[in-house]
């Protein structure tokens, strides 16, 4: 694990790459907001890619255990329920990052919530270059991982 520099929340719309995805969830703010501040454990369940996710530092924080092995060790930065949630990641195995953050915005839309993910990271020329190929990759897995905590929350507020 090595070290990564230290940003702030202006690195979101900072930062030499930027990837950002947005989709509707028919859950209500709250009950989203909840699932990405308060259930870590949960993202698990929902998230692809995350194997394993524990809160650290009595929720200051976050370690994260991708599938393939990639190791993060996180900030919070912002908690602004039903609005915002972001952290950055200040150790990782994964090779070539200088810096990375990811920024979650919620916004009521109709009955539901309006997702926004900001994804921003700093690192050499073909990092960046990798990154933004994989960008239709990132972008499946959030729309496939919105739709299935969508369903998560919407069992859970019927009771099932």
């Amino acid at each position: 694990m090595r070290r990564l520099r230290p940003v702030e929340l202006d690195f979101a719309r900072s930062a030499p790459l930027r990837l950002v995805f947005s989709a509707r969830l028919d859950a209500p703010p709250p009950a989203v907001y909840a699932a990405l501040a308060e259930d870590t454990g949960g993202w698990a369940r929902w998230f692809t890619g995350v194997a394993r996710a524990v809160p650290t530092d009595g929720g200051a924080g976050r370690e994260v255990r991708l599938t393939g092995g990639t190791r993060f060790l996180e900030t919070v930065l912002a908690a602004q329920p039903e609005a915002r949630y972001t952290y950055r990641v200040d150790r990782t195995n994964a090779p070539g990052l200088r810096a990375l953050l990811e920024d979650w915005q919620l916004t009521p839309d109709g009955d539901g919530t309006r997702l926004r993910w900001t994804f921003a990271a700093d690192g050499p020329g073909p990092l960046r270059l990798a990154l933004l190929l994989a960008r239709p990759g990132l972008g499946r897995a959030f729309r496939v991982s919105a739709r299935v905590l969508d369903r998560r929350l919407a069992r859970a507020n019927s009771g099932s």
